[in-house]
């Protein structure tokens, strides 16, 4: 299968251990260190990451990304939704993100904002990540305000930036089940807000038996996909994790998250069904790992060679 220029695949920070949570050892990788090795072990792309570890000032960002090639394709904006109370902030940080994604773009992409859940902070999401049930979701009530923030920040974000906004389905958020992300989209206005589908926490989240979860959730939701991550799975972690009790944490400190390839998700097919539909845009492979763990270097060089050989 012949590598085609319809789908571009970009890294993210978090595959190098910057994460968005609290409470998490140091991170140790510098920006530039962290955009050498993006650019060494062969992506055309990058996310911003959290707030800070890439510079904050929307000339010195495009400066650094232009040096090395990359191209800024989307910031991650987790935000409380669940809290009525978190949305004006939620909206404040994220026209901030806006304001430096628009001021450092490329002239080939119009990066994205990711809106997610604050995921890991609700205990009882953080510790059932992998087998929540339906009656640990949002009433009615509750989706109504969270579908109401998330458009609000939406739409802010489209009216001074002119960036469009994808929600992130994630695990230990109140959006993780395949239900869930359902849930949300019906209350969600089609052309402001799209999807993005992570295949990792999506495959966890439906329970990771087996491979055709994820291939039958990117077609189910086919219609709403404006962005896509790629992270693999790994099946017998998130059966330990189930039978265990283990926390998100837990699971992603015991390599619930594995190199591509070596988990269910059945890439290949998902390459072929989002070619198939037209896609165009950036496949971001994240594999999320705890700050200090694994070879993040080695692991997105094998990566981005796994991909190679899936037609991307």
């Amino acid at each position: 299968m012949g590598v085609e220029a319809d789908i571009r695949v970009a890294n993210a920070p978090c595959s190098w251990g910057v994460l968005e949570f609290d409470g998490l050892a140091p991170v140790s990788v510098t920006a530039d260190r962290f955009l050498d090795e993006v650019v060494a072990t062969g992506y055309e792309g990058t996310e911003l990451g959290d707030w800070g570890f890439l510079p904050t000032d929307p000339a010195a960002l495009r400066e650094a990304l232009d040096a090395r090639g990359l191209v800024l394709v989307a910031a991650f904006v987790p935000v409380a939704f669940k809290d009525p109370q978190a949305h004006a902030p939620g909206r404040t940080r994220a026209l901030a993100v806006a304001r430096l994604l628009a001021g450092a773009a490329s002239p080939e992409w119009s990066p994205l904002i990711v809106l997610a859940d604050d995921n890991g902070r609700d205990p009882v999401r953080t510790r059932c990540a992998g087998r929540i049930t339906p009656s640990q979701g949002l009433s009615p009530e509750e989706w109504a305000t969270f579908a109401r923030g998330v458009e609000e920040v939406a739409r802010s974000v489209r009216e001074e930036t002119g960036l469009r906004t994808a929600f992130h389905h994630h695990c230990a958020g109140y959006v993780e089940t395949p239900a869930e992300i359902a849930a949300l989209l019906e209350r969600l206005d089609p052309a402001l807000v799209g999807l993005t589908f992570d295949t990792g926490h999506y495959a966890y989240g439906s329970g990771c038996q087996d491979g055709r979860a994820v291939l039958a959730g990117v077609e189910r939701f086919a219609d709403r996909i404006w962005h896509v991550h790629f992270k693999d799975c790994d099946p017998d972690v998130a059966r330990r994790a189930r039978h265990e009790g283990w926390d998100y944490f837990q699971a992603v400190r015991r390599g619930l998250f594995c190199e591509l390839g070596r988990g269910c998700v059945d890439f290949a097919g998902v390459v072929d069904f989002l070619r198939g539909r037209g896609y165009r845009g950036w496949i971001v492979v994240e594999q999320d790992v705890l700050p200090g763990m694994g070879t993040p270097e080695e692991s997105a060089r094998r990566n981005r060679e796994f991909l190679r050989h899936v037609g991307v």
